[in-house]
């Protein structure tokens, strides 16, 4: 993962669900943001995605973001999310992004403070009050 001295957060221009373009970083620097990497065939995924869509839905403060690495298509992807009954942002990654961000496995997340740069980096599950307390 890339460290939290890291010069410069890289920012990618990918598109969503909806194949809109959005920058990977948020324009509201007001708040701190977390970039979640995650796999929809990915099973701890699924159980972290829960905490990530409970404080997306408490906290309105915190910008989040998730994006789709190593999926088949957009329907995975999609499925996935319509499953999960997630609610914020996702954007579709690929190979540039995962190796910009360092991501080796699956979920990992940066938080990043309001100048867009990286606070905390963690992989594996983490709880809705792990993810909220990194974010302050």
């Amino acid at each position: 993962m890339l460290s939290a001295d890291s010069s410069e957060t890289p920012n990618f221009q990918l598109l969503d669900l909806s194949y809109q373009p959005r920058d990977l970083l948020v324009a509201d620097t007001s708040n701190p943001s977390i970039i979640y990497f995650f796999a929809p065939w990915c099973s701890v995924c699924r159980f972290s995605m829960d905490n990530l869509q409970s404080l997306y839905q408490r906290n309105p403060d915190v910008n989040i973001v998730a994006v789709a690495l190593d999926f088949k298509d957009k329907q995975e992807v999609q499925q996935f999310v319509e499953r999960m009954g997630l609610e914020f942002p996702i954007l579709l990654g690929n190979q540039q992004v995962k190796q910009a961000y360092k991501v080796s496995a699956y979920p990992s997340y940066y938080v990043l403070d309001e100048q867009q740069q990286i606070q905390h980096k963690s992989m594996g599950y983490s709880t809705e009050l792990g993810l909220y307390l990194r974010s302050l």
